[in-house]
């Protein structure tokens, strides 16, 4: 009988500079190892931390943005199943309304860099983010959606729209 994978809780953080291009990192570690992607992290589940707070933590760690939870809006939440076979996430999406003036410095999980939003399309990002994430911060960010998608190796990524407003 196969080990079970592990579930993990994440956020990630759609910010945008006050030109309105967005910053991604292209990660230097596992997972999307070597493509662009929001920058976010784990929940601390031992301290008890929301995925609010993670986000406010996360963006200050990574690029020393000091944001409350009224900078952020949650937009999305997908579940994602059996992740590139080794993990289960959760994940919870925020859009930030606070804008960068000035571009972070690296850091060692990756290099940063803006984007404008019509470049988005042709960068390499993960599967997840280019069918089903980035649609719905590009339409649909004002709202809420709910998503899960099957990412089991070997077959074409399944999305679900669980919920919708």
């Amino acid at each position: 009988m196969s080990q079970p994978i592990p579930y993990k809780i994440s956020t990630l953080i759609y910010i945008q500079n006050t030109a309105g291009d967005l910053l991604l990192m292209q990660r230097k570690k596992a997972p999307n190892f070597g493509l662009w992607s929001s920058i976010g992290g784990k929940l601390e589940m031992a301290t008890g931390e929301s995925p609010y707070q993670t986000a406010i933590r996360e963006v200050q760690e990574e690029i020393g943005l000091c944001l409350t939870e009224a900078d952020l809006h949650l937009f999305a939440i997908i579940a994602e199943k059996a992740y590139e076979g080794h993990a289960h996430w959760l994940m919870f999406l925020f859009d930030c309304r606070k804008r960068l003036s000035i571009l972070p410095t690296d850091i060692a999980e990756g290099a940063f860099a803006f984007h404008p939003q019509s470049a988005i399309a042709s960068l390499p990002v993960p599967e997840t983010d280019r069918l089903a994430l980035w649609p719905l911060w590009f339409e649909k960010r004002q709202g809420f959606t709910s998503l899960r998608a099957d990412c089991a190796p070997g077959k074409p990524i399944e999305i679900t729209v669980e919920e919708e407003w």
